[in-house]
């Protein structure tokens, strides 16, 4: 517990109305909150994170994700799928070979500021 009394209120005057206001219509729609807590569920997975951030590199084959990762190659296609149902990882086919890649550059841009934010100066390659 807090500092705080468990019966602490804001009295009516000291609400700052405009900054409120302000911020409210800064909010998005629920929905839009019920898809970044999907993303940051997908994500709070090391290799699903792993994954993406080989992906934020270059194009990859599943095998070459899995020699990246150092994984079983079924174990990334089952973590490919969960990847692909939310829409942050696309393949496309060449001859037999299917190659994945991120969506688009804000999930890339997002690790790399993640990993900067940590101060991990080897995550940050770019």
């Amino acid at each position: 517990m807090t500092g705080r009394s468990k019966n602490y209120t804001c009295p009516e005057d000291g609400i700052e109305k405009e900054l409120v206001e302000k911020v409210k219509r800064a909010m998005l729609n629920d929905e839009i909150y019920e898809k970044l807590a999907d993303i940051f569920k997908i994500m709070g997975d090391k290799t699903r994170t792993k994954i993406l951030f080989a992906l934020s590199e270059a194009d990859l084959c599943v095998c070459d994700i899995a020699t990246v990762i150092n994984m079983s190659v079924s174990s990334v296609s089952h973590h490919l799928r969960y990847l692909r149902a939310l829409e942050l990882v696309k393949f496309k086919k060449k001859g037999k070979m299917v190659y994945y890649s991120i969506v688009d550059q804000h999930i890339s841009r997002f690790l790399k500021l993640a990993a900067e934010h940590l101060s991990v100066s080897s995550f940050v390659s770019k």
